[in-house]
C-alpha cells in the first residue's frame, strides 16, 4: 500500500518567526501520526533552515518550493541542489502551475530541474494540472500527457522511487474550487494508466499522485478515500497549524481504517 504523503507549500507567506512557529506546531501536531502518514513543509527559501530545526528530532520532512538546475555558480536569485541539500531538504516541488504560468517554466526547464533534484539526492514532487478552458474544451488528459512526458523526459524506473506526481488543477487553486471526489480519481487514474504504459506496473502501483487545489479539513477525507489519491499538497490551509494538522490526521486515519 502507498503511504500517504501530506505536503504543505507556503508559497511566498510566512516570516522568520511565524514559519519557526508553523513548522514547530504542526510537527508537534503530527505526532505519532507520521508513523502512518509522511509529511512534507515547503517553506519559502529564506526560512528552510529555521522551518528544518524546528521540526528537528521529529519525522517531518522540510522541502523547497523550487529549484535550479545548475551547479553552485553564476546565477544571481537562483538556488542550487548542494544548497537545499545543506540545509537540510529531503524534496523539492517542481514544475508548481505558479512556475508555470505566472513565472512562464516550460517542459525542458522543469525536466531539467527533475534531474538535477535526483542527481543531488532530493526526491522531486512533479506538478501537472490543467487550465479551466482546458478542461472545458475537453483537453485534460492530453495536457497531463504532455506535462508528465515533457517532466520525465530521460528519467528511468528506478529514479522513479525519488519522484512524486502532484495533480493541481489550476482552476481550483487558491481559488475556493475543488475538483469534486470523483474527478479527482478520475485524473488520478489516468495518471497512474499513463505511468503504466510509459514505464511498467510496478512504477505504476508504488508511485504516489497527490492531489492538490483548495484542500482544505473539510474536504480532505473525501478526496483521500478515492483509489488513487495518495496525499495532498495543500496551499493556503498550510499556513495554520490547526487547519493542516487535520489534513493529517485524516490520512492518518484512512491508512488505519
Amino acid at each position: 500500500m502507498r503511504r500517504f504523503l501530506i505536503a504543505g507549500n507556503w508559497k511566498m507567506n510566512t516570516n522568520s518567526e511565524s514559519a519557526k512557529s508553523l513548522a514547530s506546531d504542526v510537527a508537534a501536531g503530527a505526532g505519532n501520526h507520521t508513523e502512518k502518514v509522511c509529511v512534507l513543509l515547503c517553506p519559502p527559501f529564506p526560512y528552510l533552515a529555521l522551518a528544518k530545526e524546528a521540526v528537528n528530532g521529529t519525522d517531518v520532512k522540510i522541502g523547497a518550493q523550487d529549484v535550479y538546475f545548475e551547479s553552485p555558480g553564476a546565477f544571481t536569485g537562483e538556488v542550487s541542489v548542494d544548497m537545499l541539500s545543506d540545509v537540510g531538504c529531503f524534496a523539492t516541488i517542481i514544475g508548481h502551475s505558479e512556475r508555470r504560468h505566472v513565472l512562464g517554466e516550460d517542459d525542458v526547464t522543469i525536466n531539467k530541474k527533475v534531474k538535477a533534484a535526483l542527481a543531488g539526492g532530493l526526491g522531486a514532487v512533479l506538478c501537472v494540472g490543467e487550465l479551466l478552458e482546458e478542461r472545458d474544451a475537453g483537453n485534460t488528459e492530453t495536457v497531463l500527457d504532455t506535462q508528465m512526458a515533457g517532466g520525465l523526459v530521460d528519467i528511468t524506473s528506478e529514479q522513479m522511487e525519488k519522484i512524486v506526481i502532484a495533480y493541481e488543477p489550476v482552476w481550483a487553486i487558491g481559488t475556493g474550487k475543488v475538483a469534486t471526489p470523483d474527478q479527482a480519481e478520475s485524473v488520478h487514474a489516468h495518471l497512474r494508466n499513463w505511468l503504466e504504459s510509459r514505464y511498467n506496473s510496478d512504477v505504476a502501483e508504488s508511485t504516489r499522485i497527490l492531489y492538490g487545489g483548495s484542500v482544505k479539513a473539510n474536504n480532505a477525507r473525501t478526496l483521500l478515500e478515492q483509489q488513487n489519491v495518495d496525499g495532498a499538497l495543500v496551499g493556503g490551509a498550510s499556513l495554520k497549524a490547526d487547519s493542516f494538522v487535520p489534513i493529517i490526521e485524516a490520512a492518518a486515519d484512512l491508512s488505519t481504517s
